[in-house]
């Protein structure tokens, strides 16, 4: 893992738990993130990105014990715990009345979730009560930061960036609905239907 300043780590963690919007390093770039149940942080963030508040974000987490309490049936990530942390992003249906920000929700009160495969992003997570809304540190319609430059070029000195390097970009993740069944793939990526057992 690459060094990070530990007073820089709870610096963000405290923004993030104030309600404010920061930048962190993920397995493929770095993400814009804020507490996925405040509904002011999550609308500061899609303000942020200039992207439309209806349009869902997605909620990266730490573990599954974390994530459990806001998902209508968390025994569906069973089926594909396997290929966590990593490169999948799951759409699930979310508890209702649970405390997620509507701006992660889709109208259908689904919301798709991630366990990224990086050390520091799975540590700012942890920290926060395990769960972020996060979506890639750019303008809509803008290529995703790759480095903390990028970001701080992007968004400028007032957004507080983690620095922990430079990312590998990559392919965005594969995504599946498991709240149909069988599970339909909406968006091919490194995981293949077949690896996810999926016809």
């Amino acid at each position: 893992m690459p060094v990070v300043d530990p007073e820089r780590v709870a610096l963000v963690v405290r923004k993030l738990l104030s309600g404010g919007v920061v930048a962190i390093p993920t397995d493929t770039v770095y993400g814009v993130a804020a507490l996925a149940t405040r509904a002011d942080a999550v609308r500061a963030l899609a303000h942020l990105k200039g992207r439309a508040e209806d349009q869902p974000i997605a909620v990266l987490f730490d573990s599954g014990a974390a994530l459990a309490p806001y998902l209508e049936q968390p025994e569906v990530l069973d089926r594909v715990m396997r290929f966590w942390p990593g490169p999948l992003t799951v759409v699930v249906r979310a508890r209702p009345g649970c405390e997620l920000a509507r701006s992660v929700l889709t109208d259908a009160g689904t919301v798709g979730v991630r366990k990224p495969d990086d050390p520091i992003a799975r540590m700012v997570i942890r920290a926060c009560g395990g769960l972020l809304a996060v979506t890639s540190a750019n303008r809509h319609g803008h290529s995703p930061a790759t480095t903390a430059e990028a970001v701080a070029a992007e968004f400028g000195s007032g957004l507080l960036i983690l620095d922990g390097g430079p990312r590998l970009g990559g392919v965005a993740s594969t995504v599946v609905d498991l709240t149909v069944e069988p599970p339909r793939v909406l968006r091919e990526g490194p995981i293949s239907a077949e690896e996810l057992g999926i016809d």
